[in-house]
Formats: C-alpha cells, structure tokens, sequence
C-alpha cells in the first residue's frame, strides 16, 4: 500500500527512510500512465559483490506472472553486470511473457556488461543523456599479492596469444619467452576463448532476434566492436552514452531530461538505487509485487 496521509508521522519517516516498496508505488503507476505499458524494475548493488545470476530470472519471472502484459513490457534496469547465461535467461522471459513478444530497456543511470547483454535483447533501449551502457566482454578477478585485481579476459588471451608468436619467430633464444609462457594455464586460455565466444555469440544473437533483425551475424559484430573488446573503450567500466550505442547501429530512443517522464523515471532511479545501496542488495518489483535480495546481518 501506498503512504497514506492518515498514517502516523513515524511510519512515514520509516518507509521514507528505507525506501521502502511504497515510496516507489506511484512513481510505476505514473511512468505506466505515460508509457502505455506495464513496467518492471530490476536492480542490483553497485556496492555489494553481488552480480546478475539465474535466481534473478526466477524472481523476475514470478512477477511477471502476477501482471498484464498483453501489450507488452518495459524493463527498467540498473546493474553492474553479472553473469552471461543468466542474462540469456532473463531476455528470454522478457519476450515469453510480453503479449507484444518484445519488451523495451529503461536505463535510467548504469546497465553495465550482462545487463547492457539484456538491453540487447529488448526492441528499444530509452536512455536519458546520462544514461550508461557498457562493453560486454567478459572479467575475472584474480588475487594478486593477496589483493584481488580484475583482469580483461580479452586482454589475457590476447597477452598469451601475441607472447606465443613471438615464441614461434624468435631465432636465437626462446628461454625468456619460455618462462613467461609458463605463467599461462592452456587450460584456462581454452575457458577464457569459451567465455569470449560466449559473450559474442550471445549478444550478436539477442540483438539478431531482436532490435537488428534482418541484418546478417557479421554485420551486427562489425556494428557492435565497441562493445565486444576493449580496445576501444580501454576499460570495462567505460561508459558507452547513447549517441555512441546510437551510432553502432542499436534502436536508441533518446528522453529528453527536461520532461516529465524523465523525472519520473530519475525519481524511481534514485530511490531503487538507495534501497538497494543501503537495505538491499537487490530489487525486482512492478507497482504491485516486489522480491528483495536483503543484505546479510
């Protein structure tokens, strides 16, 4: 239920403190309103180590039961990534239960990696001029002198690939090549070529299936470099702002930040971020269900 102006001051203090469902119900049922379809908010911690995994897709698919979707959906998504299939899962139940068969992404502030994997899948990304995409290819995290370094999955293969042809062409002595190659686990290139694959096949085939239907696989990898490699970017968490994703062939839909719905939607932006920097560690709600993923005591 929403706050209602009979209740006691300290319960509106409390909810208005955690953020909780309530501060949000009327931001849904206005951006809706506007919107013409049904929305969905899905949001993961910047600040706790938690990531996109298939649980989410559960959580969001036990939502999505309980609403209307005959006209479709829009999937209003904040996170910094996660995991690859997971996001496959979730493109998939976005298109299953949308009576339209597609569904649009709302990124208000951050869909990063897996998520920018699941805005591929949608027909539209609406993006505001702050609003961020991101490069998709994959990470690891490696400790380091006991310290824990994120490393590009890319920029390893790459690294142990260009070490291995200067190997094969060295004329005179290879022992300085040959130790460093020891460093390298073939078996774990051969994982992290699976994982690049991976990530490529799954983006080039949601958007395929998708905003970029019609176009061939070849093409769509041309078009999304950017958000394949680093190369470009340089570093994972690089932002890719609309004009950008725009310009790589994707259906952008540009809101302007001066109007209302931008607002609307920065307003529920800010408050599902706070909850789910400070009470939770997760959210997936509509305007009248929600699950929460709470921070462990």
């Amino acid at each position: 239920m929403a706050i209602k102006d009979t209740d006691p001051v300290i319960r509106k203090v409390l909810i208005e403190k955690g953020q909780e469902h309530e501060t949000r119900e009327s931001l849904f049922k206005d951006i809706e309103k506007e919107l013409k379809i049904p929305i969905v908010s899905f949001f993961t911690s910047f600040s706790a180590p938690v990531g996109i995994e298939d649980s989410d897709a559960q959580m969001l698919e036990g939502i999505l039961q309980k609403m209307d979707l005959s006209k479709g959906l829009a999937l209003f998504i904040d996170s910094p990534g996660g995991d690859a299939l997971a996001a496959e899962r979730i493109i998939n139940i976005c298109r299953s239960y949308s009576g339209s068969g597609e569904y649009r992404a709302i990124v208000p502030g951050k869909a990063k990696s897996a998520a920018t994997l699941i805005c591929f899948g949608a027909s539209k990304i609406c993006m505001g001029a702050s609003s961020e995409l991101g490069p998709v290819d994959p990470q690891i995290v490696i400790d380091e002198e006991e310290r824990p370094k994120r490393f590009s999955v890319f920029n390893i293969v790459e690294s142990y690939d260009e070490l291995f042809k200067k190997t094969i062409a060295e004329k005179g002595n290879i022992e300085p090549y040959l130790q460093q190659l020891s460093r390298y686990d073939e078996r774990l290139i051969k994982e992290y070529r699976t994982a690049l694959a991976l990530s490529e096949d799954s983006a080039i085939k949601s958007l395929k299936t998708g905003m970029l239907q019609g176009m061939n696989e070849d093409d769509i990898k041309k078009n999304i470099e950017k958000f394949l490699t680093p190369k470009e970017t340089k570093d994972h968490g690089r932002p890719i702002y609309r004009d950008e994703a725009k310009s790589c062939g994707l259906n952008i839909d540009f809101i302007d930040i001066k109007s209302d719905l931008w607002k609307k939607m920065y307003e529920l932006y800010i408050r599902t971020n706070h909850f789910v920097r400070d009470t939770a560690i997760k959210c997936i709600e509509s305007k009248d269900q929600f699950f929460i993923a709470e921070i462990s005591k």
